[in-house]
């Protein structure tokens, strides 16, 4: 379960990182005097709490691995 976590924080990161790319590039995100619009707003405030939750996962994930599991003793 650790490493499935922690495959997604980094998946999480990959995809997030080459969208926001792909945001700031869109004709879409900004308006005709240059300002950000809503459409990148949403989009930004989504990559954020996305970002957030990928690291979040990670670690977790990445704590999991750390952990020393004693043996198993059978009784």
């Amino acid at each position: 379960m650790a490493w499935f976590l922690l495959a997604f924080g980094i998946w999480s990161w990959v995809i997030w990182i080459t969208f926001v790319k792909n945001l700031w590039a869109s004709e879409n995100s900004w308006g005709p005097d240059g300002s950000a619009t809503g459409f990148f707003v949403v989009h930004l405030i989504l990559a954020i709490v996305s970002f957030t939750l990928g690291t979040i996962i990670g670690i977790i994930g990445w704590r999991g691995l750390r952990t020393k599991r004693p043996d198993k003793v059978d009784v």
